[in-house]
């Protein structure tokens, strides 16, 4: 293909977003013979990674596990240097898939792919760019990601203050350096909770201001040795084939037992083997930590005491210790010295959960009658998540209806693939799917072949359109819920349910059934003709 033809006005299909799913989107793509030109913001490939540039930033899904697994050549030469990887090793290994498949040539960057109007007489999407240019497009996919929209609490006087500002999940590209200064880092998840401990190390004080305690476990993370990597490289096609029916497609140890069934001797001994073993496979220390309070609250506990053992001012520790959600309904963090950065002389820890923030000043911030000075404040506060990606496209099906209306009750997917009225559109990981409960790349694969897969089934049989049938869609959106309800999961004020985000509707967003059974759900929609999916011929309606 010629840089004329990847820069062509009309495409087959059009990409929104250059992270793991744009690329192996092209990836197959290109393969199919299938023509396409990716947009991307970002002036580089990598997506969530590109972005999440803040001190401390690491994945917490092991590395031989965090890859493709598409390719055995890429996954063979490719070597990862840390058990779980920095941000810097991820966004390496992105360039490197992007440059070995040669795919950054379809790929326009710094360009924001603003609005996308389906053409319903020429049966087609309409793309507008950050740039003014217009592209047609048969598909439009939006692969975004699911945390990828930051998102800044509209404080008081926040453009009054003076100092340097940050967000996690917009980072400068520069080296930042906190040396001799007084910081401030608002929230306390997952990118708070890694980046604490970094800053704490070169500020001259950082003060801490949390909301809510969430529950961190120690990933003890160390060089890769060579006898692990070669463990996955020599059983690599297995192992991945494993992984892709695992609730969350991941490998780890699961014990099928309940917490409560066994002796408070058995289940502290196996707490403690957990949390020496380090990362997020703690929550599969029994089955159903998930589903029932009372074996939940025996974890949470226990990881309270752990706290309470490694931070040595009572007051603080108890502050640390989460109280207000059972255990692993919201995200479970994995954190590199976590708790002990509060046993530093120059960390503070102020919990604003009863009196909030009131305002920013010219020179801090201020929480009720006190006033803190700051050289930096760094918001690590999250992000719009699941939705807020797609919401900053002005997306437009049949008749002109805006996703965003329609989804204002919360989001209405089939699949999370594809939402009734919007034919042709998928989304990559989109709300009703395991997405961000799961492995994130083990998800994008699965569901970028889906798509890929849907694309070549409807050139082979001559059919033009694909949308979701309502009845459908509305039982998947009520089946997500159930399922979700069936846990613990609803009882927690998290992203999962667009609780961070003033106004927005609060549902679980993401499909907990388990990525195995997802996928398995998938397979049998297709092998009975895409049951649940209406297609269209150019010129009449098929028969599914």
């Amino acid at each position: 293909m010629s840089v004329q033809q990847s820069k062509a006005s009309s495409v087959d299909v059009i990409v929104a977003g250059a992270g793991f799913s744009g690329l192996y989107l092209l990836h197959r793509f290109r393969k199919m013979g299938v023509s396409a030109r990716c947009f991307e913001r970002g002036d580089g490939v990598g997506g969530t990674w590109y972005w999440n540039r803040y001190p401390g930033a690491r994945c917490d899904v092991e590395s031989m596990q965090y890859s493709f697994g598409f390719d055995d050549d890429l996954q063979q030469e490719w070597d990862w240097p840390e058990k779980f990887s920095a941000q810097p090793d991820i966004m390496a290994y992105a360039n490197h898939v992007a440059d070995r498949f040669d795919l950054k040539r379809d790929i326009d960057f710094e360009t924001e792919v603003k609005a996308a109007h389906f053409d319903e007489a020429a049966r087609q999407w309409r793309i507008t760019t950050s740039t003014g240019e217009t592209v047609t497009a048969k598909f439009f996919v939006m692969a975004g990601g699911c945390i990828s929209t930051a998102q800044i609490p509209k404080f008081e006087g926040l453009s009054d203050y003076k100092g340097k500002t940050y967000h996690t999940g917009k980072w400068p590209h520069e080296a930042v350096s906190f040396a001799g200064m007084r910081v401030a880092v608002i929230g306390t998840g997952s990118s708070g909770i890694q980046a604490i401990p970094v800053i704490a190390k070169e500020a001259a004080h950082l003060t801490v201001f949390q909301r809510q305690a969430n529950f961190t476990i120690p990933s003890r993370n160390h060089k890769m040795t060579d006898d692990y990597a070669q463990s996955w490289k020599a059983e690599y096609p297995a192992k991945r084939q494993e992984m892709r029916y695992m609730p969350n497609g991941v490998l780890r140890e699961l014990n099928d037992k309940s917490a409560l069934e066994v002796s408070e001797e058995e289940r502290l001994a196996t707490y403690e083997a957990r949390w020496e073993m380090g990362g997020s496979g703690f929550l599969g220390a029994f089955n159903d930590i998930l589903t029932n309070k009372e074996a939940n609250d025996t974890m949470a506990e226990f990881v309270r005491n752990k706290i309470r053992a490694t931070v040595k001012d009572p007051v603080t520790a108890e502050i640390l210790c989460p109280t207000t959600h059972p255990i692993g309904t919201k995200r479970l963090c994995v954190d590199t010295g976590y708790y002990e950065t509060y046993n530093r002389d120059n960390v503070e820890l102020v919990d604003i959960s009863e009196t909030p923030i009131s305002r920013l000043t010219e020179t801090g911030l201020e929480v009720g009658d006190r006033a803190f000075e700051f050289d930096a404040i760094v918001f690590a506060t999250g992000f719009d998540a699941m939705t807020g990606t797609l919401f900053n496209v002005d997306i437009r099906g049949r008749g002109g209806n805006a996703l965003k209306d329609k989804w204002y009750a919360g989001p209405r997917t089939y699949l999370g693939l594809m939402s009734e009225g919007f034919p042709n559109l998928f989304m990559i990981t989109g709300p009703g799917s395991p997405s961000v409960k799961s492995n994130m790349i083990t998800s994008i694969e699965q569901h970028v072949e889906l798509v890929t897969d849907t694309i070549q089934h409807m050139r082979d049989s001559g059919l033009d359109l694909i949308e979701p049938d309502k009845a459908a869609e509305d039982e998947w959106v009520d089946h997500v819920q159930v399922v979700a309800y069936k846990t613990l999961f609803p009882q927690a004020n998290s992203w999962y349910m667009g609780a961070n985000i003033p106004g927005k509707p609060r549902l679980f967003m993401p499909y907990i059934a388990g990525v195995g059974s997802y996928r398995r759900t998938c397979e049998q929609i297709v092998a009975d003709g895409y049951k649940g999916f209406r297609f269209e011929a150019p010129t009449a309606l098929a028969a599914e």
